[in-house]
């Protein structure tokens, strides 16, 4: 920070997950721990999609670029996260803390979106079976995903471009572990609402979208499941969709605890479980979730384990 009337904020101090030192070395070996389950889990399921011609379907192109999400989800918050576990200053210039605000917004966004096409693929290829794949045929799928990615990205590029309007003038230090929107504008020194109210409008209107499709996508698929006779065939088509909505509610489970409470229940302990869950835990669970419970996956790492024991 620059001395004078003008001063001008060069770097964001961030307080870190615990200042309590007893902490800090076992909480770094936990979280080094799940980021290398995280990265090795994901990239595993990604490179088992590619190799696997059997997985080479619409729902698993949907799962390889969810995990391809999750690992630049983590990337961009755990290895920062770790390093300040060790440092003594936990700084991030200015530059940075955009940077990782804007990447956080952009796959946490991305993810969202995911997770609503995906639960839009379970209901076609339950309830339109005979036009499932005419409608999401190979194409169809590779301009989902980009346009996926699009929306995603215009947005974060809106947010981030009223944040560089800001101007940083006063405290620099920022109560996370992470740079977070909300708590980013807590420290500027020029009016927020027009930000504040950018951010909750895209938000809301992206996850209540996204929690709408998921919502009726999953109702048409239970009305389905209920119109099966056959105890195997309700449980082939419950299989198929167990992964995915496991995942739904964990992830949208944990958004509307964070931001879906009173003012007057918020604290800073139960933001900070919160956000480490978010960030940090629930792209580690994906691909365990997509291979402990989807039978496909299961042979498929079968298959090329038997492979590699016969050669």
């Amino acid at each position: 920070m620059e001395g004078g009337n003008d001063t001008v904020v060069r770097e964001f101090l961030l307080s870190g997950l615990t200042d309590i030192p007893e902490l800090k070395i076992p909480l770094f070996l936990v979280f080094l721990i799940v980021y290398l389950i995280t990265i090795v889990g994901n990239i595993g399921i990604i490179l088992l999609i590619h190799i696997d011609p059997r997985l080479h379907t619409p729902m698993y192109y949907f799962i390889s670029h969810l995990a391809f999400i999750d690992v630049c989800y983590s990337s961009t918050i755990t290895p920062k996260m770790l390093s300040d576990l060790l440092a003594e200053k936990k700084s991030i210039s200015v530059t940075g803390c955009l940077t990782q605000l804007s990447s956080f917004s952009l796959f946490a966004t991305t993810e969202s979106i995911l997770l609503a096409l995906m639960a839009f693929d379970r209901y076609l290829a339950i309830c339109r079976p005979l036009h499932y794949m005419l409608i999401m045929a190979k194409e169809v799928c590779m301009w989902s995903v980009v346009g996926v990615y699009a929306a995603s990205l215009v947005t974060s590029v809106i947010n981030l471009g009223f944040t560089f309007m800001l101007s940083f003038c006063g405290p620099n230090k920022i109560r996370h572990f992470f740079c977070d929107f909300m708590a980013l504008y807590k420290l500027s020194c020029t009016d927020t609402w027009v930000n504040e109210m950018l951010v909750f409008t895209s938000s809301a209107l992206i996850t209540m979208g996204a929690i709408l499709i998921i919502l009726s996508s999953y109702t048409s698929i239970l009305g389905a499941v209920l119109k099966i006779r056959s105890v195997t065939g309700r449980s082939k088509v419950i299989s198929t969709c167990a992964s995915h909505f496991l995942c739904v509610v964990i992830f949208y489970g944990t958004l509307i605890f964070m931001y879906v409470r009173p003012n007057s229940s918020h604290s800073q302990d139960q933001d900070f479980v919160a956000s480490v869950f978010y960030a940090v835990i629930i792209p580690m669970l994906n691909p365990l979730i997509y291979s402990l419970r989807n039978e496909s996956v299961k042979n498929a790492l079968k298959m090329i384990r038997h492979n590699k024991i016969f050669c």
